[in-house]
């Protein structure tokens, strides 16, 4: 019952976005440059009011506490966490398009969850396959063609766009093996915690990686959701077309989208 519900939201959100008009959305279409228009900001504005103020209160002061770890604990704990990202990856190699880089990213999530003890380390990278870059539902999207939508700011996620808002939620509905074999499964192995200890992981790792960039960029912007906005979109382009460009974060890979 979840699942049929959350596919047919899925199903909204895509037909929104599709056949939203130009004063008010941006449509789905081939085109992917240009200004992506902010619909909801009143709302948009008051969600991140909330979510700064969530981040003042437990996200920081959490990203603090954990870079004060041995720093072979922090570097395994995101090695643990890119592997697990690739259960993701894969599969949108595979949609993109991009055959050998899903069998070399197949090969590399074997060797470190095997070998480097579910990628705690990192045995792939010492025999050359480094070039691993995540990849994602919304970036599958957007390699097809599909425009992103309207801006919107989610509770606690943080900024997104309605294209991969709506790409997001392939997790829930079968698209993540990670969920499926902890949440979604009765396994013997996983449990639910192990998932959601992942995510809220991810976003601690991702934070501490980005203390000071976060600091300077809302300290030097006049007005601070409108550079985060600038700068998730300008990263959302970043990967879809792979491009080399760089965007002003100490790991900006996983961007948001906290939504493997």
């Amino acid at each position: 019952m979840k699942k049929y519900l959350l596919l047919l939201f899925l199903s909204f959100l895509i037909t929104f976005n599709a056949h939203s008009s130009s004063d008010g959305t941006i449509e789905m279409s081939k085109k992917s440059n240009g200004e992506v228009k902010d619909c909801f900001e009143s709302l948009n504005r008051g969600i991140f009011a909330f979510n700064q103020a969530l981040d003042t209160l437990i996200i920081e002061p959490i990203a603090k506490g954990y870079r004060y770890l041995p720093k072979p604990v922090r570097n395994g704990t995101s090695n643990a966490l890119n592997n697990i990202s690739l259960v993701v990856t894969i599969p949108n190699n595979i949609l993109q398009g991009d055959i050998k880089v899903a069998g070399k990213n197949s090969a590399r999530f074997i060797l470190n969850s095997t070998i480097g003890i579910l990628g705690f380390f990192d045995p792939a990278t010492k025999i050359g396959l480094n070039d691993y870059v995540k990849e994602d539902w919304g970036q599958t999207l957007g390699t097809w063609g599909f425009g992103e939508g309207c801006y919107i700011v989610l509770p606690i996620l943080g900024p997104s766009t309605l294209r991969d808002a709506s790409a997001s939620l392939v997790n829930y509905v079968g698209g993540n093996a990670w969920y499926n074999v902890t949440v979604d499964e009765d396994t013997h192995y996983f449990s639910d915690f192990d998932y959601y200890a992942s995510r809220g992981l991810t976003g601690v790792d991702f934070r501490a990686k980005n203390i000071e960039s976060f600091d300077n960029l809302e300290a030097n912007s006049l007005d601070f959701y409108a550079s985060v906005k600038s700068l998730y979109i300008q990263d959302r382009r970043k990967k879809i077309f792979n491009s080399d460009e760089i965007v002003e974060t100490l790991d900006d890979s996983d961007w948001e989208e906290i939504d493997n």
